[in-house]
């Protein structure tokens, strides 16, 4: 598929078959198709593609293993740039500098130039046959008429008129000559425009192919084998190679292979990939535990329950399919204006060449002001006006820490009104700290002193506010879902525990757990004698970035899978009032959140890094994933922010409409061009060298006007 029309071509084709149901989407290259097996078969589908012009494939099924090293997509089109490119200079340069014109020039020109408009622009003359077949026109007609008129009429010139002879050298004229035309090549112009067009179709292709890796991300965050247990031994297994009621080892460090239950053993597990919580979950025997969380304690034995497609992991990869999918292609504005201007370029130029020979009877004029039209007329500048604003304005994201992923997102940042914000990772830290300390002075000391044999968050949290070497510690023991202990200085220390709470320690760890922090328990000598508070810190720069994303008219909402108790504390830490918290949501419910206020009329743009919020990145009218999150939240996202703070965001979303507001006056500039010149040339007041010229020039002034966007300043610096 070429452009937004090819989709919508393939759809109502396959609409078009009995008790067919079908969705293509442009960005993603895939249709979600729902049909009766008992009246159409995948071969029929398949089938109907091939009779569109199109190829199609069903998908490959997801246990299947994918080569690491993938082939280059992009190899054979920058091959051909490359090639025309090098080709095309040396053209460029014989057809512009009169002094390099030697004898017989312009045949090497034209041996130079005819692989580039044949072999160069053979993607543009394919489709464009492609589209005329259908009765479309896009882009690629636009190119491919312009190329092939240029091309065609240098070959006339050459062989039929006066340009092959020896001693001709181009001469550059205001307006046409009464008999001249015959002696004119424009083969620069078929092979400029080759180029540049080639050129803007490979930046294209690059961020499109990055886009569509969501899936394959997020099915890379599973295990690869496990250590199946069968007859007391250990056996190293390929991960689809698991069944229903198989046992298998996780130790410390290692993922979980597929969703179970405990058998035997105790740990704590890390879901910050699934649910981007920050805080272990204890387990014990009979607990369920998901695939690709990660084992941070002790020895786990597992019985599987679910493998293969139906795990976890796996619904959360076909959310986010489907909310892919669900988004309509986007018509960009170029294809939806050349579906007219195609055909009235076409009727100009017939009615010019008419008009010529039915006022004057003179060939060689009528065919100059025809060609004069067509070469006008071809859509370089169109072509150019969003890449090259892609171009720059990637670029200065990259500077300031955005990525932007293509022109669709573009329009999504004008129309979005409203932005979820998950809280864990992207308005907070997503890291355990101390915050607090209450009771006895050695509390810390002795708590860090004995938690230092522990890896869990909570203890790392409290060995590194400890400052000072920390005692020696004999005895350590570690209850799994209670605590750890040992002898300090004498001292039988227990941190954690479930012992009774002085009523002045009972205050602070109430207040504390209303809050949404940790309290926890520090006791010696068989009493609690206080009490260490941790909690994950709400970002430095979240407060003022939330107040910058009110001032672009955007309504921020916190939502996380947290209880309602921190997710209210950390609104109040960011400036939120209560009925812009949404708390207690699942993975799935992060979708329907998006989902609801989209039925409500709003348009959504969604804030995440952990694979939990990747569907509701998909779902989103426009998502924005931190780069300090998972890959998958990253790939299923819109927009990518590299600085893990939420000023990215407002960097993102003002850069941006920027560079839409730059690509619509490039468009603007494109189009006026057009409108202003193919009447003068229609006249006969150009000649197609200076419309080459003409071309040139415009497409100089939408790469300027381009270029303004380094001069983009992030929301900090601006103040």
């Amino acid at each position: 598929m070429t452009c937004a029309s090819c989709a919508n071509r393939i759809e109502r084709k396959l609409n078009k078959l009995d008790g067919v149901r079908a969705s293509v989407n442009y960005a993603t290259e895939a249709a979600t198709v729902r049909f009766d097996p008992a009246r159409v078969g995948t071969d029929r589908l398949l089938e109907t593609v091939a009779a569109a012009g199109y190829s199609a494939a069903l998908p490959a099924p997801t246990a299947a293993e994918e080569d690491p090293v993938a082939a280059d997509p992009e190899a054979g089109l920058r091959q051909r740039l490359l090639v025309s490119a090098a080709l095309a200079l040396p053209v460029l340069l014989l057809s512009m500098v009169p002094a390099l014109q030697f004898d017989d020039w312009q045949w090497l020109a034209l041996t130079l130039a005819s692989p580039v408009a044949v072999w160069g622009a053979w993607p543009f003359h394919r489709a464009a046959v492609l589209n005329a077949r259908h009765g479309a026109s896009t882009m690629d007609t636009l190119v491919s008429i312009g190329i092939t008129a240029a091309y065609l009429w240098s070959v006339w010139a050459l062989f039929l008129g006066d340009a092959g002879t020896t001693g001709m050298t181009m001469a550059f004229q205001l307006l046409p000559e009464r008999g001249t035309g015959g002696d004119e090549l424009y083969l620069e112009v078929a092979s400029a425009v080759t180029v540049f067009l080639l050129a803007g179709r490979y930046a294209e292709a690059r961020a499109k192919r990055r886009s569509g890796a969501a899936l394959t991300a997020l099915l890379e965050l599973g295990a690869r084998d496990a250590a199946v247990l069968r007859d007391g031994t250990e056996h190293r297994v390929p991960i689809d190679q698991l069944v229903v009621g198989d046992r298998f080892v996780v130790r410390p460090g290692e993922k979980v292979a597929t969703d179970g239950v405990v058998v035997s053993g105790t740990s704590a597990v890390d879901l910050s990939m699934l649910t981007g919580e920050s805080v272990p979950v204890e387990v014990t025997a009979g607990d369920r535990v998901t695939g690709a969380t990660v084992n941070v304690g002790g020895r786990l034995v597992v019985e599987a329950t679910r493998v293969g497609d139906a795990t976890t992991l796996a619904q959360l990869g076909r959310l986010v399919t489907a909310a892919q999918s669900g988004k309509a292609p986007v018509q960009r504005l170029a294809d939806r204006v050349s579906a007219v201007f195609v055909p009235v370029v076409l009727v100009i130029a017939l009615g010019t060449l008419l008009g010529w020979l039915l006022t004057t009877g003179d060939v060689t004029a009528a065919l100059t002001a025809a060609v004069a039209v067509l070469v006008i007329a071809c859509p370089c500048a169109l072509g150019l006006a969003t890449p090259t604003a892609l171009l720059v304005g990637t670029g200065r994201g990259a500077q300031l820490g955005v990525l932007i992923k293509g022109p669709e997102v573009l329009e999504s940042t004008r129309r979005v009104d409203t932005v979820l914000l998950d809280k864990t990772g992207t308005v907070t830290t997503g890291q355990m700290s101390l915050v607090d300390v209450a009771g006895h002075p050695d509390t810390l000391r002795l708590a860090a002193a004995v938690e230092a044999g522990s890896e869990h968050p909570i203890a790392r949290a409290i060995v590194a506010a400890a400052s000072g070497p920390l005692p020696p510690v004999e005895v350590f023991a570690s209850q799994a879902g209670i605590g750890v202990s040992g002898t300090v200085e004498g001292r039988q220390v227990v941190v954690g525990g479930r012992e009774e709470l002085p009523v002045a320690l009972a205050d602070v760890a109430e207040a504390a757990e209303a809050a949404g922090r940790t309290a926890v328990r520090v006791a010696w000598d068989g009493e609690v004698r206080g009490v260490l508070v941790v909690a994950d810190t709400v970002k430095p720069s979240s407060a003022a970035a939330i107040r910058r994303l009110r001032a672009l008219g955007l309504s921020p909402v916190l939502v996380t899978g947290d209880n309602a108790g921190a997710a209210a504390a950390v609104a109040r830490a960011v400036g939120l009032d209560g009925d812009e918290v949404v708390a207690g949501v699942l993975p799935a419910g992060k979708v329907d959140v998006v989902r609801r206020l989209q039925a409500e009329g709003r348009v959504v743009a969604m804030v995440g890094d952990g694979v939990n919020d990747a569907p509701a990145l998909a779902q989103a009218d426009l998502g924005l994933a931190m780069g300090s999150g998972t890959d998958v939240a990253i790939e299923a996202s819109d927009l990518t922010l590299v600085r893990a703070d939420l000023d990215a965001a407002v960097d993102a979303v003002r850069l941006s409409r920027r560079t839409l507001a730059v690509i619509r006056g490039n468009l603007f500039w494109a189009f006026a061009y057009n409108v202003a010149l193919v009447p003068l040339a229609a006249l006969g007041f150009l000649n197609p060298v200076l419309a080459g010229l003409a071309m040139a020039a415009s497409s100089v002034l939408v790469v300027a006007n381009s270029l303004r966007l380094r001069g983009f300043r992030s929301a900090v610096e601006a103040g």
